[in-house]
């Protein structure tokens, strides 16, 4: 956009101004008012109100050395003219004679830092008494309130493009960051391959414990690897991509969930409390991925020792799951609590990305589901995820 344009668009997005341009008309009888956008070479209506048919509109432009706006940009002062061809410093100016107006008043705009902007001005073919009114005192009130008008809408027309940009920069890294986590699947499926063949085709005493871990690496390094590439379709906006069916197994999948999270943590007390499931439509595994995340925020951030009580039944034509474990979550934190990295602020480094939680909301909606969290001293922390199941 060029810089006509752009001051053009300035003004245009400042709903004040036409009640400005208003407000001059009915106080003046000056049936032509304008903003004008005066530069060393050029002079452009960014706003006019015409009810003279005098045949300028936004846009239009000016020859600069015919108008007295040019003058008032070297001088920087309003000039008002009662009856031009009276006046005795104005009844032999060209520019009266060559628009036809007898009464006409312009002031200065100027921009915050001090450069000059433009005119707002004024004029009709007929006379009327400019100079005994409070009209000159009104217009470089309003010349003033204009320029900060102006200044503000710059700030955040920048503010606007710089987040545009930030905004691409953003998709660019999550582009990127999908493809990462995509290139990365092949190489640790091999190495984890490679530890499980080992352990089972050719064990060894020695090398065993070594093997084992990096298997439990490998495996958590391909659970991150998945975690990334969940949060990139869910920024990128194709969502977390579902396999819906009428499951009749889904009990023993929230089972398995619930017992290779206790694996992980011997030390942890989990109670489960799993009904019959069966006729759910969802996707089985996503599900079991959802209650997964939740049992592993719960052990980890709830109180040291505190039951984690896990819930899945159907009811009333609901299927409600839920996970509760002892402590209260910051009132702080709750707003952002299933956006990306959100995680309590300790003092102690935490494993993973961040994205559990995340990826929970993204499951969630992607099934139609309703997720809710509550937390309080008495009752601690409740995760519900409820979907209907007709």
């Amino acid at each position: 956009m060029g810089q006509k344009a752009a001051d053009i668009a300035t003004i245009s997005r400042i709903s004040a101004v036409p009640a400005m341009l208003n407000v001059i008309s009915d106080m003046t009888g000056l049936r032509f008012a304008a903003v004008a956008r005066v530069t060393e070479d050029t002079w452009t209506a960014c706003a006019v109100l015409d009810q003279l048919e005098f045949g300028l509109g936004v846009g239009g432009e000016l020859d600069l050395t015919t108008t007295i706006c040019h003058e008032i940009r070297g001088s920087h002062v309003s000039v008002v003219i009662d009856k031009a061809s009276e006046d005795p410093l104005y009844r032999d100016h060209h520019t009266p004679r060559m628009y036809r107006f007898e009464s006409y008043i312009s002031v200065p705009v100027f921009r915050t830092d001090g450069r000059f902007f433009g005119t707002i001005c004024a004029l009709d073919p007929n006379p009327a008494q400019l100079r005994s009114s409070t009209i000159q005192s009104t217009m470089e009130s309003f010349a003033r309130v204009l320029s900060l008008q102006i200044e503000a809408e710059e700030s955040q027309q920048r503010t606007e493009a710089d987040l545009y940009e930030e905004r691409g920069t953003a998709e660019l890294r999550e582009q990127f960051i999908a493809v990462l986590g995509h290139d990365l699947r092949n190489p640790l499926f091999a190495i984890n391959f490679g530890a499980e063949r080992l352990l089972r085709k050719h064990p060894n005493p020695a090398t065993d414990n070594i093997v084992r871990h990096i298997l439990t690496s490998g495996r958590r390094a391909a659970q991150l690897v998945e975690d990334v590439l969940d949060f990139a379709r869910g920024r990128m906006g194709s969502g977390i991509p579902l396999q819906l069916d009428d499951c009749q197994d889904l009990q023993d999948a929230l089972r398995q969930s619930v017992s290779e999270v206790q694996s992980v943590h011997p030390q942890g007390v989990i109670h489960a409390d799993i009904g019959d499931l069966r006729g759910v439509r969802c996707d089985r595994a996503r599900l079991a991925q959802l209650l997964s995340n939740l049992v592993a925020n719960a052990v980890h951030h709830g109180s040291p020792g505190g039951p984690v009580e896990v819930s899945a039944q159907i009811d009333q034509g609901n299927f409600t799951l839920s996970v509760k474990n002892q402590g209260k979550i910051d009132e702080l934190a709750l707003p952002r609590l299933f956006q990306p990295y959100s995680r309590p602020v300790k003092h102690t480094p935490q494993a993973g990305l961040g994205l559990g939680l995340y990826i929970v909301k993204q499951i969630a909606d992607a099934h139609g589901g309703e997720l809710q969290v509550s937390s309080c001293e008495q009752n601690g922390t409740v995760f519900t995820f409820t979907l209907k199941t007709f």
